[in-house]
């Protein structure tokens, strides 16, 4: 039980420190360089490489629990591996196909991008927080290009 509890705690305070960081790269020049550059070129970097990178920052995060115990370090390992996998994916989805977003009602990430919403909808993976803390702007996103362009769920760069 506590290695679920570990998993799920994992999982969901991951995703809010990924929104959290990227409200602060549009927040912070020092911060937001790269950012900005991922925002000129529109363009996600691949899902091994955000993978890679979201696991590199976090690598410590991912292995303190160890030191309360096996059990919870197990589980809160599992459930940040899991969201770095699964935001990944997600990430690169809405760049290359984001109607496959079947998850969210709308796919933040992507229309962060086209619509240039430098104070909205900061979610990568989920939207719960931009929810939760008021960023979540909707959009009638879905248009014909969207649907012409849409291919399979594993139609996307993976490196």
């Amino acid at each position: 039980m506590i290695l679920i509890i570990s998993f799920v705690s994992a999982f969901v305070v991951a995703s809010l420190v990924e929104y959290w960081i990227h409200r602060l790269m549009h927040a912070s020049q020092k911060l937001g360089e790269r950012h900005r550059d991922h925002h000129r070129r529109n363009e996600g970097q691949g899902v091994l490489w955000e993978f890679l990178d979201y696991v590199k920052g976090s690598a410590i995060v991912m292995l303190l629990p160890f030191l309360i115990s096996w059990e919870v370090g197990m589980g809160w390992l599992l459930g940040a591996l899991s969201y770095s996998i699964f935001s990944a994916y997600a990430h690169q989805l809405q760049h290359d196909n984001p109607t496959k977003c079947f998850w969210m009602k709308m796919p933040v990430h992507y229309v962060h991008h086209k619509y240039g919403m430098w104070h909205h909808n900061f979610g990568l993976g989920v939207d719960w927080w931009d929810h939760v803390f008021g960023t979540y702007k909707p959009v009638d996103w879905l248009t014909e290009k969207e649907v012409s362009q849409a291919s399979g769920y594993f139609a996307l760069k993976w490196w």
